[in-house]
């Protein structure tokens, strides 16, 4: 089903997490192992790709002129990339240029898809203050943007409150997967509804397979998709189901190297969505994540009006089952860090015991804000 007027397969290519040359995180971008990416890529019929101003400080925008945009005809791809006016802006003339950096970078003339990037708690102001919303607009006019959206984590309600204020936008992309489906901090099911069945507007989904988490879960886990007979791959799973749902313009995936980039394509070129049956497998491996020893929030956020010292108590929780449920501690430890930048830490902590008081699932609230602190403060 096509959305928009564009007719995008439902697989796009997440451009933050390109192949480096070298040990670990921070190399150079490996752009001749991009470029046969970007090759298999289109070969196989997919279209979409999407960066940021700020990925890989700004070298994926580079990297996608060499080797998508220098290579093909302008017409045979759609390029996203996004705006994000809260970070490092001093003014709203600053702000409105990297537009205009963007588009040097990626030599690309006009963007399909432009996103004002995660637009939510504090950083939505910036993109009012500065104007970005109306600017945007503009840039439509000239030609330069073709479909206008913006990217968000954060509450449901927050998303209803931003589409209703700001109904021109086209569509919004949304983190998205069987994980986080529930989850009281994500809210996948919840920002869905909001976006497509009060709203209309159409999704982008982003982290599919919850940064790479969903490709390797747990054994539990693992052990309800194998039974379920297939032999597909567990990143399979999670990106046919975030492709199955209604609304969808298409699924990113941040392949990283050509072994991935041949998987997904290969299970999404003549694209199904899930069976019946296959939803039940999907709902089985829901289940065994929710049996495992994680911090049982549910993200009701009762706890954080009367938190005196206003820690994102919801968020660190989230941060922290990163690690318990995924055995990622280097997720845990970056979720952690990201989220404390929107409110208090777990160090802040005065025990007052408010927030145990109004806690609907009696969790002891400030003997687990004291691990969150040990091991993702001290670390």
């Amino acid at each position: 089903m096509s959305y928009l007027g564009e007719n995008i397969p439902k697989l796009g290519f997440g451009l933050m997490r390109l192949p480096t040359i070298g040990e670990g995180p921070g190399g150079a971008i490996d752009l001749e192992h991009t470029k046969k990416m970007v090759d298999l890529f289109l070969e196989r019929g997919f279209k979409y790709f999407d960066t940021a101003y700020g990925y890989s400080n700004g070298e994926s925008e580079k990297a996608i002129k060499a080797a998508l945009v220098e290579r093909y005809p302008r017409d045979s791809f759609y390029l996203a990339t996004k705006l994000p006016a809260w970070s490092g802006a001093k003014d709203a003339e600053e702000a409105k240029a990297m537009f205009y950096t963007s588009l040097e970078r990626t030599g690309a003339g006009y963007f399909d898809f432009y996103l004002l990037h995660n637009v939510g708690a504090t950083r939505t102001a910036k993109f009012d203050e500065y104007g970005i919303w109306d600017y945007v607009l503009g840039l439509k006019e000239k030609g330069l943007v073709k479909h206008a959206g913006f990217s968000f984590h954060d509450s449901a309600e927050l998303l209803d409150e931003i589409l209703t204020k700001h109904p021109e936008m086209e569509f919004v992309q949304l983190q998205i997967n069987y994980a986080d489906w529930e989850s009281g901090g994500v809210q996948s099911r919840a920002c869905h509804d909001v976006a497509w069945n009060k709203h209309h507007k159409p999704v982008v989904i982003m982290e599919p397979v919850k940064g790479g988490m969903l490709s390797n879960p747990a054994d539990s886990v693992k052990a309800v998709f194998d039974a379920g007979g297939s032999g597909a791959s567990y990143s399979s799973w999670a990106i046919r189901f975030a492709a199955s749902l209604p609304g969808v313009i298409t699924v990113l995936s941040g392949m990283s190297n050509i072994e991935q980039m041949d998987d997904n394509t290969s299970y999404m070129q003549d694209f199904k969505p899930l069976s019946d049956a296959e939803q039940a497998v999907i709902k089985g491996a829901q289940d065994a994540l929710a049996a495992l020893p994680g911090v049982p929030c549910t993200g009701c956020s009762y706890c954080t009006p009367v938190c005196p010292k206003s820690i994102v108590i919801p968020r660190i929780f989230d941060a922290m089952n990163r690690e318990l449920i995924y055995g990622d501690a280097n997720a845990a430890r970056f979720g952690y860090s990201w989220e404390t930048n929107f409110g208090g830490k777990a160090s802040d902590c005065v025990e007052c015991g408010q927030c145990q008081s109004v806690c609907p699932q009696k969790i002891k609230i400030i003997d687990t804000l004291k691990i969150a602190k040990e091991k993702y403060e001290n670390a």
